[in-house]
Parts: C-alpha cells; sequence; structure tokens
C-alpha cells in the first residue's frame, strides 16, 4: 500500500500555535520535506523531534517532487511542511500535492495558523467573501496592471508584502481609491504585532514616518456594489415578472427592494397599481 503525504502547518511566529496533532504527525512520519531543513530544524528542536528531513524548495521542486512520490509509493508517509503557515499558501507544495493526487497517494492536511486568516479576521472588514491573492508583482508597472484588473471586486482582497515594498505597494493601492478601507497586519502572533486600520490615503501618511518592519498582510475593503437604477416602467416590468412566477404584491416589493435598495413602500404603491397574475 502506499503511504501519506501530510500537509503539515507550522506556527507563523508563536510556538504555541503549534496543534498537538500536528507535532504527533511529524514525530511519526517516515520523513520530513520542508522547504528550509535548518529553519524546520529549530522547531523540530524545540519540540524533541527526531525524524529526518530533506529539503523540499523552489529550487530543486521539479526532481524531488519524482523522488518523494516514489517514496510514498513504497509505502512511506512523509510530511511536508513550509518555514511558516500551511504549504501551498504562497510557498511550495502545490506540484507535489498534483502528483500525489494523480498517483492515486492518500493527501491529508494538518490544518495550522495562516497569516492570511488571522488577518482578515481581526481587520475589521467583511470576511464572509474574500479573494487571497497572494504577493503582489514586485515590478511596479505589472503591480499596477494587475491592481487596476482589481478595481470592480466587491470581495475583501488579501495580499502579502514584503516591508521593502509596502511604500510602493501603498501608493499604487490608489488605483483602488484613495478612500478605501485597508488594514495592515504585521509580525502576527510575535511579540510586536500590529494591526493597522484606516483608509489607503491615511496608510501611505502613516507610512510615510514610520518606517515599514516584519512581513505584511495587507487586507482591503472590496469595491461597493451599486445597485441597478430602473425606470417606473422596468420596475413595472420586474414586478409582473414576480407576479407571474407566484409571488404576492407584498413578496414581490419585499424581493424586488432588496435588489434595488428602493423603499419598499414605494415600490408596494407601484404594486398595487397592476394587476395579480391568477
Amino acid at each position: 500500500m502506499p503511504g501519506t503525504l501530510y500537509l503539515v502547518g507550522t506556527p507563523i511566529g508563536n510556538l504555541e500555535d503549534m496543534t498537538f496533532r500536528a507535532v504527533r504527525i511529524l514525530q511519526t512520519v517516515d520523513l520530513i520535506a520542508a522547504e528550509d531543513t535548518r529553519h524546520t530544524g529549530k522547531l523540530l528542536h524545540h519540540f524533541q523531534i527526531t525524524t529526518p528531513q530533506i529539503s523540499y524548495h523552489d529550487h530543486n521542486r521539479h526532481s524531488r517532487t519524482a523522488e518523494l512520490v516514489e517514496r510514498l509509493q513504497q509505502g512511506k508517509s512523509v510530511a511536508l511542511v513550509t518555514d511558516a503557515g500551511m504549504p501551498g499558501i504562497s510557498d511550495p507544495g502545490y506540484e507535489l500535492v498534483k502528483a500525489c493526487a494523480e498517483a492515486e497517494i492518500l493527501v491529508v492536511p494538518v490544518p495550522g495558523a495562516s497569516a492570511a486568516i488571522a488577518a482578515l479576521v481581526s481587520s475589521g472588514l467583511p470576511c464572509d467573501r474574500f479573494v487571497f491573492e497572494g504577493f503582489l508583482p514586485a515590478k511596479a508597472p505589472a503591480r499596477r496592471a494587475f491592481l487596476e484588473g482589481l478595481q470592480t471586486e466587491s470581495r475583501t482582497l488579501v495580499f502579502y508584502e514584503a516591508p521593502h515594498r509596502l511604500r510602493q505597494t501603498l501608493q499604487d493601492l490608489l488605483i483602488l481609491g484613495a478612500d478605501r478601507q485597508i488594514a495592515l497586519a504585521r509580525e502576527l502572533t510575535k511579540r510586536y504585532e500590529e494591526i493597522w486600520r484606516g483608509t489607503v490615503a491615511a496608510a501611505i501618511d502613516y507610512y510615510s514616518t514610520h518606517e515599514p518592519q516584519g512581513e505584511f498582510t495587507i487586507v482591503v475593503a472590496g469595491a461597493a456594489v451599486t445597485q441597478p437604477v430602473l425606470s417606473e416602467a422596468a420596475l413595472k416590468a420586474e414586478l409582473q415578472t414576480l407576479f407571474r412566477q407566484g409571488l404576492s404584491r407584498s413578496e414581490a416589493s419585499r424581493q424586488l427592494a432588496q435588489q434595488t435598495a428602493l423603499p419598499r413602500r414605494q415600490i408596494y404603491q407601484l404594486a398595487l397599481s397592476l394587476p395579480e397574475e391568477d
């Protein structure tokens, strides 16, 4: 029987965020594939884990993927870890998981900390619907073109950014609007954790006098959804369509009010002038 690939989440800063399950998995697998064996070695030493490691990073992932799949097919169990957070989220992991899925090797996620989720839920911005975009393009022209494509995105946006590019990125975020609400989370779970909230324009002012330090997760409010503006004739046509679907005047007025942001009473008065369908 083939072995199992475990995707093990590791702390993004505070070692107390390591789960009991993650420690057990790392203790019992045959091999740990780590983005940086030296970095992961410190984590393993802290939790007294002696499982052997092998490197798996962006520069060797093509050759290493085949090697790891072969070991898994031989019945070995492997845990994939990155320097921080969940494997595959702006870190190596996708290609190995894809290869294992194609080879019908069991892949088991062992959830852990995630900077994107931690920043999102503490941002004070809507988190029921969001888009994670990872790191923005490093070069300014590509970054601006990318942001232009997000101008009408109504879901909350989440990005990662390095401190040395933060000021440039904030300037480019003006493309989305100077008054767009934003939250900047840095050093999450660490000693100097900070979450700054305000507008894009205010963030530019703040970081013009404060040196960006630490890795940043940027959360930006989505674009405001504009309600359709309908003429009286169009409103009557919509009401008649709803009547044909079996809705009463009251039900149709309530539904159309939600869709247009018009007062329900106004739409109901209009509905009274129309005959209801049998």
